[in-house]
């Protein structure tokens, strides 16, 4: 019984079981001033709940070996990575890492689930208020702001993964602004520190664009996707590999308004904001002196030119999309659904596979 329960506990920590409730490191329990420190306390309950396991299957093993006097032929020993706990790093990750390497492997990956459920709490799938799934239903209805007080859960649904500041409600940004609300904002900078050196920083990088970099270009397909077994329920529209725009939205809180919004809200802003970025640019080239800043400055009016040039078709795919209001049949599932907006979702050919119908 004793091992089923830790078992049960063990997969209830992830936000992939139907009884989770809540994330590891906010878990009361286990929760200090720093990220940091918080994490050394979990991963020292993940240790106990290995090391327990293990004794207790081994006690198992001596009770049927000697049952049946299998003495010279069984041992009772069972192997850290045959200790079926995902929180065990000699499990999830097996082959033969070295102990560090392992550990910065669980580390990463907490960091990144760490992550997740603050894009959870945006989304308002999760409270910072209450335990467990807040918000799961159809096109938005019934959600109730109220049960956001601490953290504010996204107006509409919508939020920008962008690789520069554009937005107020930016994953990045209010990834921040949820870090500062879970833990002392004293320790911020720590923090900030402390995540971005587990995901793994650049050099010359600052932890927050060690986080954005990784929200605006990894957390949807290398994370999201995979965890969710290629059945996202934060959908990842975009308009392309310039990544001039991108958004995730929450799969529940979508609506027939939701294209319009993001055209109003999002894409048209951002076209005015490339096109006075490119004009204060341009100012700036008549002022730049060195050749060397000449070619840095024409290389990014390049680039937001080029952002730009993408941003405009995807903005007319959008209305395209937008005029037709489209609304989803959940019970229809994540792969029918997904089809329905063409070239304005990522990893479309991933989700609904090979024969994705282009837009």
């Amino acid at each position: 019984m004793k091992l089923i329960e830790q078992a049960k506990s063990d997969w209830d920590s992830y936000e992939t079981s139907w009884d989770f409730t809540i994330f590891p490191l906010l878990n009361p329990d286990h929760k200090s001033n720093t990220i940091h420190s918080t994490y050394s306390n979990v991963r020292n309950h993940w240790q106990k709940m290995t090391n327990e396991m293990k004794r207790l299957e081994e006690k198992n093993n001596r009770i049927f070996i000697e049952a049946y006097g299998l003495q010279d032929e069984l041992t009772p020993d069972v192997p850290l990575n045959e200790i079926t706990l995902t929180c065990n790093p000699h499990y999830r990750y097996g082959g033969s890492k070295s102990e560090d390497a392992l550990e910065a492997m669980l580390r990463a990956d907490t960091m990144k689930e760490l992550i997740s459920y603050a894009i959870g709490c945006m989304m308002g799938r999760y409270s910072l208020d209450e335990p467990g799934l807040i918000y799961a239903h159809s096109a938005n209805e019934g959600f109730d702001p109220g049960r956001y007080q601490t953290f504010p859960a996204d107006d509409d649904g919508i939020v920008p993964v962008m690789e520069e500041d554009w937005f107020e409600d930016d994953a990045t940004t209010r990834f921040k602004e949820f870090i500062v609300t879970a833990w002392p904002k004293e320790h911020l900078d720590e923090n900030l520190k402390f995540i971005a050196h587990s995901l793994g920083s650049k050099q010359g990088e600052a932890p927050i664009q060690t986080i954005r970099r990784f929200i605006s270009t990894s957390f949807f397909k290398d994370y999201h996707l995979r965890v969710y077994k290629k059945r996202p329920i934060y959908w990842l529209f975009s308009s392309g590999k310039q990544r001039a725009f991108q958004c995730l939205v929450y799969l529940h809180r979508y609506s027939e308004a939701t294209l319009s919004r993001m055209r109003g809200m999002y894409v048209t802003p951002l076209m005015g904001k490339y096109k006075a970025r490119i004009e204060f640019l341009e100012h700036d080239l008549d002022q730049a002196g060195s050749t060397g800043n000449v070619n840095k400055i024409r290389k990014e009016i390049q680039s937001i030119r080029d952002k730009l040039e993408e941003l405009r078709s995807f903005d007319e795919l959008l209305r395209h999309y937008a005029d037709q209001r489209i609304t989803l049949d959940l019970d229809d599932g994540v792969k029918v659904n997904y089809g329905k907006f063409g070239g304005l979702l990522a990893e479309v050919k991933a989700v609904i596979g090979k024969k994705a119908e282009e837009s």
